[in-house]
């Protein structure tokens, strides 16, 4: 039985990554499907607004904490190597760290950074945008998979 500080570690992972996949999915669900209605120069520039806004404190802290959390529980498994949950606690921090976290650096920030460096109304944006919110949402509902999945199988190591 996990108890102790080890207890709070993933119950506090579990809040952290749940938190991120309530925060994906309600893109995945409406935002992207609200952006997506406007006219193309209108998008772009709420998507950039919203992509500057992702980087204030309150969010971040909430997204890169819960990467930081699913770290130390990995780390704290092997060390501790409990003979209950441990493999359920190495994939909830595996689908986090790669599924969500991961996925992030490596799918949605490049295609944020390629979106802020156009002008909402030139042609290249226009032609962009459709791309980038059919590319960016795909890429979003596999995030939001792998957040829910982590606090879903933390969840299952702790009972």
């Amino acid at each position: 039985m996990i108890d102790g500080p080890y207890y709070v570690l993933v119950l506090v992972g579990v809040l952290g990554t749940g938190l991120v996949a309530g925060v994906f999915c309600g893109f995945s669900t409406f935002v992207m499907r609200g952006l997506a209605s406007l006219p193309p120069a209108q998008g772009v520039a709420a998507m950039n607004a919203v992509n500057r806004a992702a980087l204030a404190p309150a969010f971040m802290l909430v997204f890169v904490g819960s990467a930081v959390l699913c770290a130390m529980i990995a780390v704290v498994t092997f060390v501790v190597w409990p003979d209950h949950g441990k493999a359920e606690l190495l994939l909830g921090s595996g689908l986090y760290l790669f599924g969500s976290f991961g996925l992030t650096a490596m799918a949605n920030v490049p295609r944020n950074e390629a979106l802020a460096k156009l002008e909402p109304g030139i042609p290249e944006a226009v032609s962009y945008w459709p791309v980038y919110v059919r590319e960016w949402t795909l890429w979003n509902h596999v995030r939001t998979v792998a957040a829910a999945a982590a606090a879903v199988v933390y969840v299952l190591a702790l009972s």
